[in-house]
């Protein structure tokens, strides 16, 4: 049955990905999804579930801040970019880094990590509330991975 509905359609199980290389026979799964699949934080998915609840309830309709000066010299300190001048390879590896400092044994970088996020997340509502107005080119779309991420690790998503 599966057999004949990947006949009739154009649908390759066996396609490489865009994050493949030529040693890899076989990925289809995206890096978000592999990312989220992963040894997801606690501290992580508490923030996406927060994020999708306040989602589904407001959708964001009140105007949110920008992250502060003392927000974006954080960000800076692991020279990050804001959300809206990141790239999304710039934010699966950021994405990947974050997690692996959770689970790390220096209770800064934990901290750090979940600073981070929590800033992301603020920078992502505030793009939502302005309907993406301060995003000047398609280059630059990390909101979109950082929004796969807080889908796929939610519990309230469906």
């Amino acid at each position: 049955m599966l057999e004949n509905i990947l006949n009739r359609s154009d649908f390759d199980l066996t396609s490489k990905s865009a994050f493949s290389n030529e040693n890899d026979c076989f990925t289809s799964l995206s890096f978000a999804a592999l990312v989220a699949k992963n040894n997801v934080p606690l501290s992580h998915k508490k923030i996406a579930d927060n994020y999708m609840i306040i989602k589904k309830v407001f959708k964001f309709q009140a105007c949110m801040s920008r992250i502060s000066n003392v927000e974006k010299s954080l960000l800076g300190k692991y020279e990050f970019n804001t959300l809206e001048n990141t790239t999304t390879r710039q934010m699966y590896y950021e994405l990947a880094l974050l997690q692996k400092w959770a689970f790390c044994g220096d209770e800064e970088l934990k901290a750090d990590s979940d600073k981070i996020l929590r800033i992301r997340v603020n920078e992502l509502k505030y793009l939502e509330a302005s309907r993406y107005a301060s995003i000047s080119n398609e280059i630059n779309d990390g909101y979109k991975a950082l929004e796969q991420y807080l889908r796929e690790i939610s519990k309230f998503y469906y």
